[in-house]
């Protein structure tokens, strides 16, 4: 399908007032799909192959306008719907803060960031595809792979001249030897491509807002090899909004947790503790683990490396 110039697409806008203190994301993903023209972030996003091009961008501090255009209403106001989620705008953090200001572990954080959210992606299975990028690899080099894939596999819209992530139907239609040229493991390709059938093949659900359907997903996405927690708690924590969801085998936490628990000052050689160890510290958060980790990195977390500290850089 071609996408429709700009001439062809009805414009929405609609004007938001965040419920919490909210700023927009000063920096930008390395994979390069938003970019930010002035003070205004502009994204390509898709919905059953129809591109969506979104632009927002904050007035004051309780004024957020978006912008939409695609070939008609209905997709514009969900693409805008989408942005909103993806950028936690509608996020009303008031019960997390009165919980949690005075907390010995994140309340510093809590109450020196009150505008702190999990960078997320406004595609279920771009966080999902991305996640399994950025397997038991340094940030760089998954943000190197992850543009290849978009180079030789996302959609791009001439229009505007952005791009969006590959299609779960187009990476399910690759051959496992093309997905490790992008330098990806064969067995990470292998998985990548098993993931990518199980979503395009409506097997597995990722757009659905129901937590027990996103948890059956989350099964049979753990039963191909090469998927773990890891992956699908990344998937649930920057695709579908699960603020319960912690990555509790990300690097960042193990590093984070061995550094409170076994002593070791900022910037010296973390010692690892176990993802056992990080699921009991997080326990208490219970509904809020996902943040609450953000927040802890934020306080506690001065040099180390992992896929979680990266969203604070995000």
């Amino acid at each position: 399908m071609t996408p429709a110039g700009d001439a062809d697409r009805i414009e929405v806008r609609v004007e938001v007032r965040p419920p919490w203190p909210f700023a927009m994301p000063r920096r930008l993903g390395m994979d390069r799909l938003a970019r930010r023209r002035g003070e205004v972030l502009h994204r390509l996003i898709h919905l059953a192959g129809e591109p969506v091009v979104i632009r927002a961008v904050q007035l004051s501090a309780d004024r957020v306008l978006f912008g939409a255009q695609a070939s008609s209403e209905d997709l514009a106001r969900w693409g805008i719907a989408r942005m909103r989620r993806t950028l936690g705008i509608d996020l009303d953090l008031r019960a997390f803060h009165e919980r949690f200001r005075f907390d010995p572990l994140i309340g510093p954080s809590v109450l020196a960031n009150p505008r702190l959210r999990p960078s997320a992606r406004p595609d279920p299975f771009e966080a999902l595809s991305f996640a399994i990028c950025e397997q038991l690899i340094d940030y760089e080099r998954a943000a190197t792979i992850q543009r290849r894939l978009i180079a030789r596999l996302g959609r791009r819209d001439p229009a505007s001249g952005l791009r969006d992530s590959p299609a779960a139907a187009t990476i399910a239609a690759q051959a496992p030897a093309l997905l490790a040229s992008f330098d990806l493991t064969d067995g990470r390709a292998v998985a990548l491509r098993r993931a990518a059938r199980e979503v395009a093949s409506g097997r597995v659900d990722l757009d659905s807002d129901d937590p027990a359907e996103q948890e059956r997903g989350w099964r049979r996405l753990r039963s191909i090899p090469g998927i773990g927690t890891w992956t699908v708690q990344m998937l649930a924590l920057r695709g579908q909004g699960r603020l319960d969801q912690l990555p509790a085998g990300d690097l960042s936490y193990l590093k984070l947790v061995g550094r409170l628990m076994y002593g070791g000052p900022p910037g010296a050689p973390a010692p690892r503790a176990t993802e056992s160890e990080v699921v009991a510290l997080f326990e208490p958060y219970a509904e809020w683990a996902g943040l609450a980790g953000l927040h802890a990195l934020a306080s506690h977390g001065a040099g180390l490396t992992g896929a979680a500290a990266q969203q604070l850089a995000a």
